[in-house]
This record gives structure tokens, sequence and C-alpha cells, in this order.
């Protein structure tokens, strides 16, 4: 096991002592685990499951990915429908498209689940999707849960992320031991499985109003001829002490965009879900718009495949102030 910082938090867990923990725990409990997405997410969790003691098929467009966790006790499924004749499915793909490709596509996965498979979908995808999904699974008696996470690739890797669930409950709890072997605690909204998707895409619009309030509040502090790392260590030793300051606020200080942790193409690709969420449900979100015009801007001018708090450059930018894209 590996231990490591999530979103700028630097407590340490020895790594040897919570796999064996893991291990106690799983004699007995050990689930059978389809997994179908190896990015930079879904691979850190799929290693997360095998050293829980899980018995994890893996499947990946890219076979490649799948096959760098076989020598750590993964099976490589052949195709998606190979990974999803187990206890439970997880499936952890980029966007709608992907998911919608792979489940009601060529492959049509619904009818490739057994009988009582569970679908755990941790991707973020639209409330549309999901609420599809959900009623697919249904009149398929199939059982579906929607649990996304909050973390970083560090926080995947780390077996610390935030996971939020929906869905019938009794398909929850059948797979607490996969949640529990991938974050540090699950929250459950409620029975009715795309309400996970909403608190997911509510939750990553906080976020990107961090970015871009830091941002904003950067370029003022530069343009005005201070220290921004100093005042970053004041910023997040007083009134703003969560990881999500820390973390990102050093991130723009320093200009460390890359490699990214989550790019900014996907993050403006959440941004849009959140006001299609919001439209359907008749909620303006300003700010929202305001942030999507601004990943866009920062999309168009090269840096889609930065991290996606390189939307604060927008703002350092539209002050006059020279960036690391200038040099």
């Amino acid at each position: 096991c590996s231990a490591g910082d999530v979103e700028g938090d630097n407590s340490r867990r020895h790594s040897t002592g919570r796999c064996s923990c893991f291990q106690t725990r799983l004699q007995g409990n050990a689930m059978n685990v389809g997994f179908i997405g190896l990015g930079n997410m879904g691979q850190a969790m799929a290693r997360n499951l095998l050293k829980a003691g899980h018995n994890v098929a893996v499947y990946n467009r890219t076979r490649s990915r799948a096959e760098e966790l076989r020598p750590e006790g993964a099976n490589v499924a052949e195709s998606a429908a190979d990974a999803c004749r187990s206890d439970a499915v997880v499936t952890m793909l980029a966007d709608d498209r992907a998911l919608e490709e792979i489940f009601f596509g060529a492959a049509d996965l619904v009818s490739a689940l057994g009988p009582h498979t569970v679908h755990v979908s941790m991707s973020t995808i639209s409330v549309a999707l999901s609420r599809r999904l959900a009623e697919t699974h249904a009149k398929a008696g199939r059982a579906y849960v929607s649990a996304p996470v909050f973390g970083r690739p560090d926080a995947a890797a780390a077996a610390k992320l935030f996971i939020v669930t929906a869905g019938p409950s009794e398909a929850i709890e059948r797979c607490r031991p996969l949640f529990d072997a991938l974050g540090q605690k699950t929250f459950v909204v409620g029975p009715d499985a795309p309400a996970a998707n909403v608190v997911k895409l509510a939750g990553n619009f906080l976020i990107a109003s961090v970015l871009e309030s830091l941002g904003e509040a950067l370029a003022l502090i530069r343009k005005s001829g201070i220290d921004p790392a100093r005042f970053l260590d004041f910023l997040t030793s007083s009134l703003f002490t969560a990881p999500v300051y820390k973390t990102y606020g050093a991130i723009i200080v320093q200009e460390k965009y890359h490699p990214p942790g989550f790019k900014a193409i996907l993050g403006l690709k959440d941004v849009r879900l959140a006001l299609a969420a919001a439209e359907a449900a008749v909620v303006p979100m300003p700010l929202a718009s305001l942030v999507r015009d601004h990943l866009l801007t920062a999309i168009a001018r090269g840096q889609g495949d930065l991290d996606w708090s390189v939307v604060a450059r927008v703002s350092a930018e539209n002050a006059g102030l020279k960036t690391d894209a200038d040099y």
C-alpha cells in the first residue's frame, strides 16, 4: 500500500498496517468485482480493491492499462461484458458518451449483468444519464447505485476518496466493502440514484468557484506588488484552512498546472453538467456561467490539457500580468 497527501492534507498513516486491517476485515467478505475504466483515477481505485483482498476483473479499451494490473493479481477481462459477471461491476469512465457507448451501444451491458450484480457508477456523469441508467436497470431487474467520488488522483491512490452514493439501500450495503477499500468516508444521499450525481456536480461547481475566486484574488495581490506566496500562507493559516484552498492555492501561486490532476477540458465538462442540471431544475447559476466561460477561454488559449486550476491564469492575463504561458 502507499500513503499520500489528499487535497493538501499532510497527515500520514502506515500503509502496511492499513493493508493488514483490510485483509482481516475482508476475511469471508471478499467480493468478485468487475472494474471498467482504468484512467488516472480508475487504475488506482482498482489497485486498492486488489490490495484490500477483492477478486478483481479489469477491462479498459486500451488493454495495456489493464495488463499493468495483472502482476498485482487482477484478471484481465477480454470484453466489458466479461467484467460484468461479478458481485458488482464498477464503471469509472471519462464522460457521458463513454458510459453510453458501453451500456447502450453494441455491448448492451445491462443485459450482460448477472441477476445479482450491482452496477456501481462512480463516474462524473449528467443527472439525465444517471436517471436513464437507473430506469433501464430497474426495468431489467438489475441493481444500479450511483457513487461518484471527490478527490484527485493522489487521493485515489491513497484510498482517501470521499464517496457520495445513492440507490437501493440493500445494494449500497452489499457494496460497503468496496467503498471502504476505496475511500475514507462514504455518504449516503438516499434511494434515488441520480441524487448522488446532483451532489457531485454541486460539489465540483463549488471547487470551480474556489479556483475562480483564488485566481481573481491572487491577480489583485500580484498587481498590487504583494508576494502571492505570503498572501496564500496568511489565507490558509487563518480564514481559509480547507485543503482545497491549500492544494489549489499552491498550484496557482507556483503555476504548476502540469501534470494535471484534473484537466481543464474535464472541468469544463463538469461545469456544463452542473448548468444542465440547474436548467432542468430551473435554478439560475450565474457564477457557474462565468466559470464556464473562463474555462472555455483557457481551453481556447491551448490550455485544455493542463490542470483545471489554470482557469486562474485567465484572471491574471486579463489583469495584464505575465504568466508562465508568456515564457
